[in-house]
């Protein structure tokens, strides 16, 4: 461990293991990179296993990263695919340090079993099946992740995890967004980030980065997947970034002949220095890789990769001019002279016409031809019932992933959000993750009053609790399933998921036998049933003391209010 890694033992000097956050447990410690050192460690509230990344002591001191730090990983904790290791938590904490306790920046983690695509690769050369195999999953991950409008900035072997079962996963999204832009100069972001070998030409002339630089980095892992080394090596970050802007790359089989001829158009079409000339989305990468490797060759133009243009008699490539603009600043030579000014205005004037002229046909003449027929819109799921929001996402085509967690505002049963967000477009077939509310973590018996059992039951659920034994008691007063009493008793705080057992009214009242009682005796036994009764006197019997009753209409179990004649002698 080097002298700049943090200092995190496993358990404190009184036997403690060091907690994070009043929540994570330290394990042990997994290893370190460029910008920050891994431990396992415990999740001690759900009791799962996490990984957790403590970010290296010289970015602490910067205000600036470590905000952006936690915005980029709360972006990214909203992703959730197979493909991606999950983000769950992200914060600062004080830790001690070699220079004394630094409050550090750290992220919580899906702990992955496996190991990382550099390892594995340094212990044998992936056949090309397997290599093409590997970038088809990390192409899906930077799908799913462009979708959602995350750029990686950081696609390198390191972060590529391969589990035991052979499952891949992108990990690190929004770390390296973080880092960059909180860093002043390419030297300073790749001694953080490490090698430079992966970065496309737009990150290496400081210009602004898109979807397309996951690409272009992807396409240099391919190639050194294929041939056990990266396109470009130099002695400094700098050299690096000036071959990745000015020298064409080789095809990968004049380093591996066995690479095929299919596979080198897909790595150098990959590899374009002008983005608007290489893969314009990662589906694109993938379906051409995945004919290449199928053996049939891709319709991908590698002629127009490289136009020469003109330059004060000469001729230069867009390779050469775009060194130029990095050696000298941005500054590059004139390739024409300037149009006539008139000619200038008129062509701004014509072009603004046109926009307009589109703008206005958009808003008010095709509203409805925004969506093509193979796209399909996320609807609005927020509040709406489990069943209802996967019966609406199939409706709409998409697979519905439900993923439980804990909502202090949303009931019990209903979505809380989902990802993608309403509104974004996706393909047929696509999945979204709806997370439906458990209720909040803790929550008061609700009151009963004046409530049957369907209506306390919801009330119940809707607080993430569940009803536990029902029991019905006979009551002459209140309506049959109306709830009587409850157990623990209403305001009791109990945990998330915990039940209340419940008493509810049968509806029903329990006749005794009056036979042979005197009339007074008999009335006085079912005073308070509810009961409709009816006296009946009959003098053909012997005259006995009390007017006996010797017959009734009913007995037992009756219901509220049912009717019961009672025929009495009188001698």
């Amino acid at each position: 461990m080097s002298t700049e890694e943090v200092t995190m033992p496993e358990a404190a000097s009184d036997g403690e293991q060091r907690i994070l956050a009043g929540r994570y447990a330290i394990g042990e410690f997994v290893g370190q990179g460029g910008m920050a050192t891994v431990y396992r460690g415990t999740d001690t509230k759900l009791g799962r296993q996490v990984a957790i990344k403590v970010m290296k002591a010289e970015l602490a001191g910067d205000d600036q990263f470590r905000s952006r730090f936690r915005q980029e990983a709360q972006s990214a904790s909203r992703m959730a695919h197979p493909t991606v290791v999950r983000v769950f938590d992200a914060g600062d904490d004080l830790i001690q340090t070699p220079e004394g306790p630094k409050r550090l920046p750290f992220i919580v983690m899906e702990y992955v079993e496996g190991k990382n695509l550099r390892q594995l690769a340094a212990e044998h050369k992936l056949s090309q099946a397997e290599a093409c195999r590997v970038v088809d999953s990390v192409l899906t991950a930077l799908e799913y992740s462009h979708r959602a409008g995350i750029v990686h900035r950081d696609i390198k072997p390191a972060n590529i995890m391969i589990t035991q079962s052979g499952q891949v996963k992108v990990m690190d999204f929004g770390i390296a967004r973080a880092v960059s832009e909180t860093s002043s100069t390419l030297q300073q972001t790749t001694a953080i980030l490490g090698t430079a070998a992966y970065f496309s030409p737009e990150q290496a002339k400081g210009e602004a980065i898109d979807a397309r630089t996951d690409l272009y980095s992807t396409a240099v892992l391919l190639f050194e997947l294929l041939t056990g080394d990266v396109p470009f090596r130099g002695d400094s970050a700098v050299a690096v970034a000036y071959q990745h802007v000015s020298e064409r790359p080789k095809p990968p089989s004049e380093r591996a002949p066995e690479v095929t001829p299919e596979l080198d158009r897909v790595v150098l079409y990959g590899l374009a220095k002008d983005r608007a000339k290489r893969f314009q989305s990662a589906s694109e990468f993938r379906e051409a890789l995945r004919l290449a490797a199928s053996g049939t060759m891709p319709g991908l133009d590698l002629q127009q990769q490289d136009t020469v243009l003109f330059s004060g008699g000469e001729e230069v490539s867009e390779s050469d001019l775009a060194l130029r603009q990095l050696a000298e600043g941005g500054g590059g030579a004139r390739t024409q002279s300037r149009p006539p000014v008139m000619w200038t205005w008129a062509a701004i004037l014509t072009i603004g016409a046109v926009i307009i002229a589109v703008v206005f046909w958009l808003v008010t003449l095709a509203p409805k031809q925004f969506l093509p027929d193979s796209s399909r819109e996320v609807p609005a799921l927020i509040d709406v019932d489990r069943a209802a929001a996967i019966k609406l996402l199939q409706e709409a085509d998409l697979v519905a992933v439900p993923v439980e967690q804990t909502s202090e505002d949303i009931a019990a049963g209903n979505v809380v959000s989902s990802d993608p967000e309403r509104g974004t477009v996706l393909s047929p077939g696509d999945t979204v993750t709806i997370y439906v509310s458990t209720g909040p973590e803790s929550a008061k018996v609700p009151e009963f009053s004046r409530m049957n059992l369907t209506e306390y039951t919801q009330a119940i659920e809707d607080l993430g609790l569940s009803v536990g034994v029902v029991t019905s008691v006979d009551s002459p007063i209140e309506a049959e399933n109306r709830v009587l009493s409850v157990s623990p008793e209403a305001g009791t705080e109990l945990e998330s998921g915990q039940s209340v057992d419940v008493e509810i009214s049968s509806g029903m009242v329990s006749v005794p036998a009056l036979q042979d009682q005197p009339l007074d005796v008999a009335m006085s036994l079912i005073d308070g049933l509810g009961l409709s009764v009816q006296q009946i006197p009959v003098d053909s019997c012997p005259a006995q003391n009390g007017y006996p009753i010797f017959e009734q209409s009913a007995m037992g179990q009756q219901a509220q209010g049912a009717p019961l004649e009672l025929k009495y002698c009188t001698g």
